[in-house]
């Protein structure tokens, strides 16, 4: 039951649309789950290097994702994560720039980089201590 509220809180705050749920199998949910981490991960990373967020809510999402089970090939995860480095949001087969995304919702890319480390900051906050 954990696994599932933790894929669901990574797809509400990586995907700003929905998606289809591709992925059938626990394992395969899992595999999402660690993918859509990493790359939210790598956004962080892309936001707070841009100077939109402090480093806070990447130590938050670090632990986010030793919460979830690493795929046996982490090379999914390694390439959403160098993806959202690169200011990508890269989930369910979908990619998107982030500039695109806050274009999108009238916004700026500093305020979709808020918005996303304010949200891993509530989640972290619900982290056993």
């Amino acid at each position: 039951m954990f696994y599932k509220s933790l894929i669901a809180a990574s797809a509400v705050v990586v995907l700003t649309s929905a998606a289809p749920a591709w992925a059938q199998t626990q394992a395969d949910q899992l595999k999402v789950a660690y993918q859509a981490a990493r790359n939210q991960l790598g956004i962080l990373g892309y936001c707070a290097e841009k100077g939109h967020i402090d480093g806070s809510a990447v130590d938050v999402q670090k632990k986010l994702v030793a919460l979830i089970p690493a795929p046996a090939d982490a090379s999914g995860g390694d390439a959403a994560e160098a993806a959202g480095r690169k200011g990508t949001v890269s989930a369910m087969g979908m990619e998107q720039n982030i500039e695109a995304i806050a274009k999108a919702q009238n916004g700026t890319p500093a305020t979709f980089c808020k918005q996303i480390g304010d949200m891993v900051k509530q989640m972290g906050a619900k982290l056993p201590q």
